[in-house]
């Protein structure tokens, strides 16, 4: 069955944990280097944004960054509150399974409090950049961006259509793919991470979707980060 127009039940009303991430775990997870960053012909794209510090982190090293997330109809301090109550649950989840919820990088010498510090400080520093910069962070949300195609030379999305689903349908996915290699520069790319849900369960359909992709032009390759994550790669065409 295709995945855009396969069903099954989705509960939209499952809640979405919203985090506060600083710049490093990003670019841990989406294999990428601050260097990187710096060297970005144009824009780029943190959809959704959350509570993260890496807009306010990115522009500080040169680059020119848009956040979007629903959330941010309701301000930085309520989110801000929200994210704080999604440290709380991170927490709770590490002490449930470390080996799981606890990135590799943040294990050994680095106790989980610590970690959690991280997103402690980046939470603080979204908080104070949203305030002063509200017009980088634009509530909208997935399958439908305000912005034209081909905006961004590079697309970041985290922690969302795979990691949640109950809220996303396959066809629901294919959207959302779709509309982020549709605001990706024909020459950049879409990183998506991660492919799995909360259980550590790689999305099943995944093949399916990609094949449904590049019926539609956009190319795509699963790529091992380091420490080892698996991200989708979208590589638009136009």
């Amino acid at each position: 069955m295709s995945p855009v127009s396969a069903a099954r039940p989705v509960d939209r009303r499952a809640p979405v944990l919203i985090t506060s991430r600083p710049l490093d775990e990003y670019c841990a997870y989406f294999g990428l280097t601050r260097a990187d960053l710096r060297r970005l012909p144009g824009p780029l794209l943190d959809c959704p944004g959350g509570a993260a510090a890496f807009a306010a982190e990115a522009r500080a090293l040169g680059c020119r960054v848009v956040a979007v997330d629903p959330g941010y109809a309701l301000g930085p301090r309520r989110l801000a509150e929200l994210a704080a109550a999604g440290r709380d649950t991170m927490a709770g989840a590490i002490r449930g399974d470390p080996a799981h919820h606890l990135p590799r990088a943040a294990r050994g010498r680095r106790s989980p409090d610590k970690y959690l510090r991280s997103w402690d400080r980046a939470r603080l520093l979204f908080t104070a950049d949203a305030a002063a910069h509200p017009g980088h962070y634009l509530a909208a949300a997935l399958p439908r961006l305000p912005f034209a195609d081909g905006c961004f030379a590079l697309t970041l999305s985290s922690y969302l259509l795979f990691a949640y689903p109950a809220l996303f349908t396959p066809a629901d996915q294919f959207r959302a793919l779709r509309e982020l290699a549709r605001v990706t520069a024909p020459d950049g790319e879409a990183r998506i991470f991660p492919l799995y849900d909360h259980t550590g369960s790689l999305c099943p359909h995944l093949t399916e979707l990609r094949a449904a992709l590049r019926h539609h032009r956009i190319a795509s390759r699963v790529l091992t980060t380091t420490p080892p994550h698996r991200i989708l790669v979208l590589n638009p065409a136009r």
